[in-house]
């Protein structure tokens, strides 16, 4: 998962605008780019975000 860190700056959470930071163990270890809030994961497919909530997975 290859994310690109200028774009990981002014990306945030579409439920609460929150930050949001990359873990590559999310997600069963396929990486995510996890809320630092509210903690839902989005999904990363061939290195592009997908920030849509109903794509998102919640914490457990």
């Amino acid at each position: 998962m290859k994310v690109d860190a200028s774009l990981l700056e002014i990306l945030a959470c579409p439920v609460d605008k929150a930050p949001l930071r990359a873990d590559e163990a999310a997600l069963d270890g396929a990486g995510a780019l996890v809320c630092t809030s509210c903690g839902l994961q989005y999904p990363v497919r061939d290195d592009i975000p997908v920030l849509l909530v109903d794509e998102a997975v919640a914490p457990r």
